[in-house]
C-alpha cells in the first residue's frame, strides 16, 4: 500500500485515476481548489483536500505532501490566461517538486504532454505557447531534482473507452483515452523501471499498440 497525493484531484484524469489506486489498496489524497467538488472526489474512494496550489508557497505544499509516499501532478490552468498558465503549470508544479523533496516523498509522476520538448514549434504569438513553455520548464525542473520522477506525455486526450493498450512515441500527437492515461499513471507508480524516464504515448492502433504494462517495461 502507498499513500499517494494527487494534485488536480477534480480533473477528468484524476477522477479516473483515484479509483484505480484505491481499489488496489492505496490511500489517496486528492487536492482540489473548490469545496463544491468534495463529493465528486470522495465518490472515487479518495480523501478530498481543499487547497489553492496557486497561492501556496513551498513550505505550505511541503506540509500537504508530508506523510505521502508518492506525488502525482495532474493539475493545470486549463487554458486560462498566460499568467495563470505559468502560475499553475510551471511555478506551482515546480514548488510541488521542491516540496516533495523536502517532505521525503521521493516518487513523483508528472502528467505532461507528448509534445513537451525544448523546440516544441509554437511561436510566442501562438496562444498555445505559454502552455508548451510552462510544461517544458516544469519537466526540465523535475529531471534536475533528486526525486524518483517519471514524466508521462500523453497525446491528444479523448473520452473514448479505455483499451488497456498504448503505443510509445505515437506519431501525430497520437490520440489517447483519458482512462488509459489514468491506467498508465497507476502502472508507472509501481514500476521502478519508469523512474527517470519520459514516456510519450498514444493509444495507437490494434497492430501498433501493446498492453500498458508491457509498453512501460520497454
Amino acid at each position: 500500500m502507498s499513500r499517494v497525493i494527487v494534485f488536480g484531484g477534480h480533473g477528468r484524469i484524476a477522477l479516473l485515476l483515484a479509483p484505480i489506486l484505491t481499489t488496489r489498496g492505496d490511500e489517496v489524497t486528492s487536492v482540489i481548489r473548490n469545496a463544491d467538488h468534495i463529493a465528486d472526489v470522495e465518490q472515487t474512494g479518495a480523501t478530498a483536500l481543499v487547497a489553492d496550489i496557486e497561492q501556496l508557497d513551498t513550505a505550505a505544499l511541503t506540509d500537504l505532501i508530508r506523510g505521502h509516499d508518492a506525488v502525482v501532478w495532474s493539475a493545470g490552468a486549463g487554458g486560462g490566461s498566460p499568467e495563470r498558465t505559468y502560475a499553475v503549470d510551471r511555478d506551482a508544479a515546480i514548488r510541488s517538486m521542491d516540496a516533495a523533496s523536502a517532505a521525503g516523498a521521493k516518487r513523483y509522476a508528472m502528467v505532461s504532454w507528448l509534445g513537451s520538448v525544448a523546440d516544441h514549434g509554437f511561436p510566442e504569438s501562438d496562444s498555445f505557447f505559454p502552455y508548451a513553455d510552462a510544461k517544458w520548464a516544469a519537466d526540465e525542473h523535475l529531471r534536475a531534482t533528486d526525486l524518483d520522477g517519471t514524466i508521462l506525455g500523453p497525446g491528444t486526450l479523448t473520452f473514448d473507452e479505455p483499451t488497456g493498450r498504448i503505443e510509445l512515441d505515437a506519431p501525430d500527437h497520437g490520440h489517447v483515452a483519458r482512462a488509459d492515461v489514468a491506467a498508465v499513471i497507476a502502472a508507472a507508480l509501481t514500476d521502478p523501471g519508469t523512474i527517470g524516464r519520459t514516456i510519450r504515448f498514444g493509444n495507437g492502433t490494434a497492430a501498433s499498440s501493446e498492453p500498458i504494462a508491457d509498453a512501460l517495461k520497454r
